[in-house]
Order: C-alpha cells, then structure tokens, then sequence
C-alpha cells in the first residue's frame, strides 16, 4: 500500500511547524523539519549546528556559509554545503515517503515528490501584520525587528526554492491547497487537513 504523505510550504510566521506538529500528533504520524537537517547529517558527517546554517538557503558565490575548513574538506571543496544539504536531504524525503507516512515541512518537498499520486501538497500564509504579531510574540522582538525577520526569511525560502526547483515559491497553482491560517481557529485547519490525509488512496 502506497504511504500517505502532506507536504507544508509556509511562509515565515504563518505558523506552519506548530500546525505540522499538531497535525502529527492527531493522526499519529511522523513530521520532518529540522529532523531532516539531523538526519541529513549523521548522513554525512556534518555536524548538525553547521547544515543549520545552510537550511534552506541557496549557495552565496561570494562566501562560504559554514566553517572554512569543512567546506574545504575534499568531500565538498567543489560542491556548496548548501547543495550538499539539499541533495541528502531529497534522497531521504524520497525514503520516507516510499517508508511511512508522513509529513515533510519545507526542503521543497512538493517538488521532489511532484510526480506521486499519494501526495498533498499544502500552503501557509498569513497577512503580513499577523505574522509580525506572531514573530513578536514568539521571538521575543520588537515590530521591526519582527518585520525584518519575515522578510529577511521568506526572502531566503524563496530563493532557495526558486534556485533548486526552477519554480516559484509562491506560485499557487503548486499547491493542493492554499490556507490563511490567520482566517480560521486552528481546530478547524487540523479538520480540514485530517480530511484531505484520510482521501488520500
């Protein structure tokens, strides 16, 4: 029987991860965010702090974004950790979706697992003062402070999706369903995915 998989895109304060997480926990399935980065690098030997540095980035051609003597490490000399990351991680979101099922939070999930019929692929967003509302609280930080970082990493997702899947982030017709989580409680989004998880054949 093929395995169940929900893949997340999220904007940055849309609460994707906290919505990701509760959904796991109702239906009793594994999510994948950060995990993946841990994953990706007992994988290759990276220490976990160093790939974090690179999640969800693309390559910067001017500078190296980890520590120099592990980019210089002959395994990555010519190969950006960034690409490094990226490739591991899309061979292991490619094990678990053949393995379990499970929801996979970023890392471009929607695209590397486009061609699976037993995949829904959801969207986060949320007005930009919510999610500013949402960083302040949850950051600790003042509005602008908290208008920087939204902008500052959704810049950041954008750019790497764009980069490694040569299609836009924000591009709608990607995705199965587009949600504001700001527009209904969060029960009822839980509802709604819990619904969409169970269809799935």
């Amino acid at each position: 029987m093929k395995k169940r998989i929900i893949t997340i895109g999220r904007q940055y304060g849309s609460n994707g991860r906290s919505i990701a997480q509760k959904l796991s926990e109702r239906l009793g399935i594994h999510y994948y965010d950060k995990e993946l980065i841990y994953l990706a690098s007992k994988e290759n030997n990276i220490s976990y702090e160093e790939l974090l540095k690179v999640d969800e980035k693309r390559a910067d051609p001017w500078r190296y974004p980890v520590e120099d003597d592990m980019q210089m490490n002959r395994r990555f000399r010519y190969e950006p950790m960034n690409d490094v990351l990226f490739e591991t991680e899309k061979e292991l979101i490619l094990e678990l979706a053949d393995k379990e099922d499970c929801i996979i939070v970023g890392r471009c999930a929607n695209y590397i697992l486009r061609e699976r019929e037993n995949v829904r692929n959801i969207f986060f967003y949320a007005p930009f003062h919510k999610r500013v509302k949402t960083i302040m609280e949850r950051a600790s930080v003042d509005e602008k402070e908290a208008a920087y970082l939204i902008k500052k990493i959704d810049k950041q997702r954008r750019y790497y999706y764009n980069t490694y899947t040569d299609c836009r982030w924000e591009d709608m017709e990607q995705y199965d369903i587009c949600m504001d989580t700001a527009g209904m409680p969060t029960d009822s989004i839980l509802d709604i995915l819990s619904a969409v998880y169970e269809s799935i054949l």
